[in-house]
């Protein structure tokens, strides 16, 4: 009865599992696992039910043995697509030929009846089928088959990042988990030529553990003489010892129970040995194990610490694979980690519109409530000495400035990147993952090394984007020219028509088909204006002083049909007026269209530091990475009918007036628009009139 209830609780956490890998992944990869956990649920169902079926059992396990013909197609399948880009319908000839030939035995148990398969007299009173021959070579295939698939499952792993590797391990654990138990099960085949039903609460006891884990899976988805020896091949000697004492500790088991005469269920002996591997796997890939492996391997066997060519080899190989800039930081990062046993990683740049260093990248580490200021102590320390900094040295320069930032984070060094002489930005690290091992001088000249490749490897990347950024603008000449070819065109259709009218206008026929055509020509007309936008390098403008509220009111006011509130106070600067006006436009365009029809849009005059307009909707907002990646630039554009010009017009405007935009969104809950404008010259500017007095720009 126990056996029974814990079959059909696999049943259903596999049915489970099936729906919420689809859900959660829709792609090609969650369908072909939805369908192979399907069919694995569906093969534990037929044959729980043939085990306690009164009658009709052998019926039963006719549809149990077409669920296992279907298993070596849909593993293949699965292994094949599993967190890989590419489908099976893109890989090579040998592969489709490995798939027509796994799929090609799951069609003999259609045409072949039962006992061609196996000879149960007794069945299901007597739980042992024994194997005709064409089941015997049927269940052999099936075998390899599994085999098969759990090697690219392997293979999946080992290609992986780290980062992926972190997010995927107990998913593979558990696919791992669920092919080994059918390869034991189906093994007996090749042993006895015989299929042990009896074992079939082990199979669903190790497919309720490996839903388990998949399930936490997807909720958690972050000059003496020395031995020489290759440290790849170290590490995994280590593994192999650790497996054949596993091994050597069950044959003793085995053994003691035997000589003992122990009354010990066999299924439990053998879920115990499964549960066993599981625990054993999950160590071997646990990053601190490994860790510490690794440092006891460098301390009895090894000169020095570091194998600097493997890890210089390893770091270039990272870097030429980078297709984009989000991705080579995050190799950076990830290289930091792997190589010094780190558990996160963050980067920081220098942000010249805000004059602080920000976050642009973290792996497993953050978020980070503000970046570090040009002026701090921390900041001073890099630039004048070029030092990896150890946090627990407690350096006194810099600790009572940025405690609280360390401990908050739980950084423990700080990289810095220089750009020659100048400090581009840093790197933090996180905690250790083997908190008590020690670094030497040998750690921080190869972090100062990493360091110096990454500075080239961002600083070409940036030289590659702005280059990119320039011949983007550089088009919008010849998207002028195609303007200017259409306008022609157009002018050319009006001059025809007044050329006709002198001798036709009279015609009625005519006259409709003037209309007609000036109808034709003014909706071609203005659909060429909206797409026309005007994007050029920086600007010179002959400023005047002028009253930032009165601008601002005029500009609401010529828009007409939404709620627009205006507040603060009367503020002179030295602009042109007509290019702010573009900006102010811009803005409170930008922010109905992005906000609810009911919702107001409140633009704000005033002055701090300096005088500033602020523009708050209460829209859809934007996430931190669009606002530092695509929002002021050319082209790139989140609206369906925009050009992505607007925003980057009104900071080339704003900076030609030695001013500056800043943005502050969150994503579902509204955006802040500020633009803040230097102070101006009362020495080259006409007095003030009484709207600024009392202002502190006054």
């Amino acid at each position: 009865m126990n056996n029974t209830v814990v079959s059909i609780i696999a049943v259903i956490a596999l049915l489970l599992l099936a729906g919420l890998s689809l859900c959660r992944d829709r792609s090609r990869s969650g369908l072909f696992l939805c369908i192979v956990l399907s069919v694995t649920s569906l093969l534990e169902f037929f044959d729980l039910i043939s085990l306690n079926a009164t009658i009709d059992a052998l019926v039963w396990k006719k549809y149990a043995l077409v669920c296992e013909a279907l298993l070596a197609p849909t593993w293949v399948i699965c292994s094949l697509t599993y967190a890989r880009q590419a489908g099976p319908w893109r890989v090579g000839r040998v592969f489709k030929f490995i798939l027509i030939v796994a799929f090609s035995p799951a069609l003999l148990p259609l045409i072949k009846p039962l006992n061609a398969f196996i000879y149960a007299p007794d069945f299901p009173t007597e739980r042992l089928l024994f194997l005709n021959n064409i089941g015997y070579f049927y269940f052999i295939g099936l075998m390899v088959w599994l085999v098969f698939s759990l090697v690219n499952f392997e293979k999946t792993f080992a290609n992986a990042s780290p980062s992926s590797q972190v997010q995927m391990k107990f998913d593979i654990i558990g696919i791992g988990t669920m092919l080994s138990v059918q390869i034991f099960y189906f093994s007996q085949a090749l042993l006895y030529r015989t299929i042990n039903m009896g074992y079939l609460p082990v199979r669903s006891f190790m497919y309720l553990v490996a839903a388990t884990m998949m399930f936490y899976s997807m909720y958690r988805r972050r000059g003496e003489v020395r031995i020489q020896v290759s440290r790849q091949a170290a590490f995994k000697s280590v593994v192999l010892v650790a497996v054949g004492i596993y091994l050597l500790l069950i044959s003793l088991l085995g053994e003691g129970m035997q000589h003992f005469g122990v009354s010990f269920p066999r299924t439990v002996t053998i879920s115990f040995i499964f549960l066993s591997g599981i625990a054993l796997l999950i160590l071997i890939l646990s990053g601190r194990v490994r860790r510490e492996v690794k440092v006891a391997l460098h301390k009895n066997f090894y000169q020095h610490k570091h194998d600097y060519r493997t890890q210089w080899l390893s770091f270039t190989k990272q870097l030429s694979t980078s297709r984009t800039s989000d991705e080579l930081l995050m190799r950076i990062l990830e290289v930091y980690c792997e190589i010094f046993g780190i558990d996160g990683a963050a980067l920081f740049l220098y942000e010249a519109s805000c004059g602080e260093y920000s976050v642009t990248s973290s792996f497993r580490m953050g978020p980070f409530s503000s970046g570090v200021a040009r002026e701090n102590s921390l900041v001073s320390f890099m630039e004048k000495n070029d030092w990896v900094i150890c946090v627990k040295d407690e350096n006194p320069e810099i600790m009572p400035e940025n405690r609280n930032f360390f401990i908050d984070n739980d950084i423990s060094f700080i990289v810095p990147l220089f750009d020659g002489t100048h400090l581009e930005g840093f790197i933090v690290l996180g905690r250790a993952i083997k908190e008590d091992e020690t670094y030497i001088y040998e750690d921080y000249d190869l972090m100062k090394t990493i360091a110096r490749q990454a500075s080239l490897a961002i600083l070409h990347q940036n030289l590659s984007e702005q280059i990119s950024q320039s011949r983007e603008i550089e088009a919008i000449g010849n998207v002028t020219a195609f303007v200017a070819h259409d306008l022609k065109n157009q002018v050319s259709n009006l001059s025809l028509i007044v050329e006709n009218a002198a001798r036709h206008i009279q015609n009625p026929e005519f006259q409709q088909d003037m209309l007609q055509s000036l109808g034709n020509t003014v909706g071609r007309m203005q659909k060429l204006i909206g797409r026309l936008k005007n994007l050029g390098e920086k600007q010179f403008y002959n400023p005047q002083m002028v009253n930032l509220l009165d601008l601002v009111e005029s500009t609401a006011a010529s828009i007409t049909g939404y709620k627009i509130i205006v507040s603060g106070v009367a503020v002179m600067v030295r602009v042109e007026e007509d290019q702010i006006k573009n900006v102010v436009m811009n803005l409170l365009i930008n922010a109905i269209e992005a906000s609810d029809s009911l919702d107001p849009v409140v633009i704000e005059v005033g002055c701090s530091s300096s005088p500033y307009i602020r523009v708050t909707d209460w829209g859809c907002g934007m996430t931190s990475r669009y606002i530092r990646n695509e929002l002021f630039k050319p082209f790139r554009t989140s609206k369906s009918h925009g050009l992505g010009i607007g925003l980057y017009q009104c900071r080339k405007i704003v900076e030609a007036h030695n001013g500056r935009i800043e943005v502050a969104s969150v994503a579902g809950r509204g955006t802040v628009f500020t633009v803040w404008f230097s102070n101006p010259d009362r020495n080259e500017s006409e007095p003030l009139s009484e709207f600024a007095q009392g202002d502190d720009c006054g």
